[in-house]
């Protein structure tokens, strides 16, 4: 079958379209068809071994998310049945409960293969059944993105109707934060450099927007939204180095950042004193757990929330896919056809 791999030494220029063997389902197994896959930002840092000794060993098929048919099951199998159509976990290991090391290891797309091949083996426990009213390309974007996004409003931000959360950026994580958490009745800010963007996120229910190009100190700008309280209630901190310093000035007291990404740099400087005086929670948010999907998707299939589709791609466009979400610029998610 084809796969693509990276092989004989890290770096995205060794990310080749390959052969391996047909993989047979064992005792507990599933086998998936894959129909298509959806790329992250970490898909752009796997391939250069961004990740050290945790990004796994060569050869290695990256991509963590996608979607696929069921066509094969092993001795066991109860979850699913042939027919299904399902996604595969971010994190193969890890069901339900608290992280560990051990579930923290499990995750497609580096350390294990990842879901850029034609047909994949997985645990039957590391596979969910999504909505049908889902299109493929849709149902691709959800394993790591979409669950990061809930995680953050729902798991760990325990959004209720009424808080102020402010979304950093038009991302993919961004536009699920923006979805979720209009479904749990929050007042939405999203600031982003594009006026277009703004725009765009606006018409899907965004309340307010701050353009960072125009306003660069956009915490100050941002306390008229929220001078009832203080603050906003929950920050999806998508920016990392330059944005958690305006980030501590914009939450309120008791307030939490929800960390997820690290777009502008890995170290900060930041004022302890802010976190400390105003008691406010920082969260860090690595994708979730099966269960945590589950309940994801059955929030979606009640409100039927659709994810944002950016530009497609054939599987042997991977390069292809890759330059276009390195460029920025995209919204909405990349997606790759089989």
């Amino acid at each position: 079958m084809r796969v693509f791999q990276i092989e004989g030494e890290w770096g995205t220029q060794n990310l080749r379209l390959s052969e391996r063997p047909e993989p047979e389902a064992g005792p507990g197994q599933v086998i998936m068809q894959m129909r298509m896959a959806s790329l992250n930002a970490r898909d752009l840092i796997v391939p250069e071994r961004g990740y050290g000794r945790a990004t796994g060993e060569l050869p290695l098929i990256p991509v963590s998310d996608g979607v696929g048919e069921v066509v094969a099951i092993g001795d066991g199998v109860t979850r699913v049945a042939v027919g299904d159509r399902v996604c595969p976990a971010y994190f193969q290991n890890w069901t339900g409960g608290d992280p560990s090391p051990e579930r923290f290891a499990s995750a497609l797309g580096g350390p294990l293969d990842g879901v850029m091949a034609e047909r994949v083996c997985l645990s039957q426990e590391g596979v969910v059944r999504v909505p049908d009213y889902l299109t493929d390309a849709e149902a691709a974007t959800l394993p790591c993105a979409a669950l990061t996004a809930w995680s953050a409003v729902a798991t760990h931000g325990q959004t209720r109707a009424g808080d102020r959360l402010l979304i950093q950026g038009t991302g993919g994580v961004a536009l699920f934060a923006l979805a979720f958490a209009k479904l749990h009745g929050a007042h939405v800010t999203v600031i982003s450099s594009s006026d277009d963007k703004l725009a765009r996120v606006r018409e899907m229910g965004a309340d307010e927007t701050i353009s960072y190009s125009e306003t660069e100190d956009w915490a100050r700008a941002s306390r008229a939204i929220t001078a009832d309280r203080g603050g906003y209630d929950n920050i999806i901190e998508l920016g990392g180095a330059q944005t958690l310093p305006l980030s501590l000035r914009a939450v309120r007291p008791g307030g939490t950042l929800s960390m997820i990404g690290v777009l502008s740099g890995l170290t900060v400087e930041a004022s302890l004193g802010l976190i400390v005086a105003r008691q406010v929670r920082l969260q860090g948010i690595t994708v979730g757990h099966r269960d945590g999907f589950e309940a994801m998707l059955a929030a979606m299939a009640q409100h039927e929330v659709r994810p944002v589709i950016g530009e497609t791609f054939a599987f042997d466009e991977l390069h292809s896919a890759l330059d276009h979400l390195r460029a920025g610029g995209h919204f909405g998610k990349t997606v790759i056809g089989f």
